[in-house]
């Protein structure tokens, strides 16, 4: 994805973002606040961004490490700065710009990791980078959604000692789905159940690819993932061959509304629903949004968690033929 598309969406996600209640990186009650507060309007104060040196753009690894060490010198991480006297918008552009032009699966821990201990300054500055992470990293219309990401954030802010006890219970359950089904792990296996009353369980699917693709009937975007896979002709070739198989996986109780909409779903899919409610129950896959897509390996090791688009799909399965020639 392009990243001026990148910025337009994280515009629309901070100027917009839908609540997700207890489940963010701070606390509900702050965190509907500080969005009371940046409605107010818009805010005078905006990031500049350091303009990288000719010799430092040699390379796209020189260019990277030296925006990653000045990105932001313009910013006063200091106790008695006022974050909200920033545009919120800019600061979550910004914090797009960072995690797209800087950060890497390598190096997250330390620049994502290292960006919340400097605003551990003050329990606002906290809680303002703690708001701006959870719109860019986890909030489930960011396209720049990734738990690999936003791990190394939550775990600085449930090792706060600003934090109380109570404040600790939303990033500590946001940590611990998200240190769930990570990519490489096996991921967690359930039941699920025919129409036809059969039970049976994911990790007894045979195949090279499974995509496990969380769905409501009736959803819009779910029915663009439904046509996205069954157009890909890399899916097609290898459904064909018997390498590829989607489990379409229907985790609410609303069997009646399921089952009038399985006649358009592809007949060559698992049609399935959660029969024993135990996806919602035990939490083993993190449903925040619908829909969610993951795919596993033949050995159910998730090579993507919560896909965005069946492209990601694509390049993930393309990537992994290549790695395992």
């Amino acid at each position: 994805m392009k990243l001026h598309t990148i910025l337009i969406l994280a515009a629309a996600i901070a100027a917009s973002a839908c609540g997700s209640g207890g489940k963010n990186g701070m606390p509900a009650q702050r965190h509907t606040e500080q969005k009371e507060q940046t409605a107010q309007g818009a805010r005078s104060r905006t990031l500049r961004r350091p303009t990288v040196p000719i010799e430092e753009s040699i390379t796209v690894e020189k260019r990277r490490a030296w925006l990653a060490g000045h990105f932001w010198d313009d910013y006063p991480f200091e106790a008695e700065t006022d974050p909200t006297l920033y545009d919120t918008l800019d600061m979550c552009r910004a914090l797009a710009e960072y995690v797209s032009e800087c950060v890497t699966p390598e190096n997250a821990d330390s620049l994502l990791g290292g960006l919340m201990r400097r605003a551990h300054c003050s329990r606002p500055m906290l809680d303002y980078f703690a708001m701006l992470a959870d719109e860019v990293l986890h909030d489930p219309n960011s396209p720049l959604r990734n738990d690999e990401y936003y791990i190394p954030v939550l775990r600085v802010l449930v090792a706060s000692p600003y934090y109380d006890e109570y404040d600790r219970i939303a990033p500590q359950y946001a940590l611990d789905m998200a240190l769930r089904n990570r990519p490489g792990e096996a991921a967690n296996d359930f039941a699920y159940t025919l129409a036809d009353g059969r039970s049976r369980r994911m990790h007894d699917i045979e195949t090279d690819y499974l995509l496990i693709l969380f769905n409501n009937p009736g959803c819009p975007a779910c029915r663009q993932i439904t046509d996205d896979v069954t157009a890909s002709p890399l899916l097609n070739e290898l459904g064909e061959r018997g390498a590829f198989k989607v489990l379409a996986i229907y985790p609410d109780t609303d069997l009646d509304a399921w089952r009038d909409y399985l006649p358009q779903m592809p007949e060559g899919w698992i049609n399935a629903y959660d029969g024993t409610q135990a996806l919602t129950r035990e939490r083993l896959y993190d449903l925040r949004a619908i829909p969610s897509i993951y795919l596993l390996d033949r050995g159910k090791h998730v090579l993507v968690k919560d896909g965005i688009n069946v492209e990601q799909i694509e390049y993930a399965v393309m990537e992994h033929q290549a790695n395992t020639r």
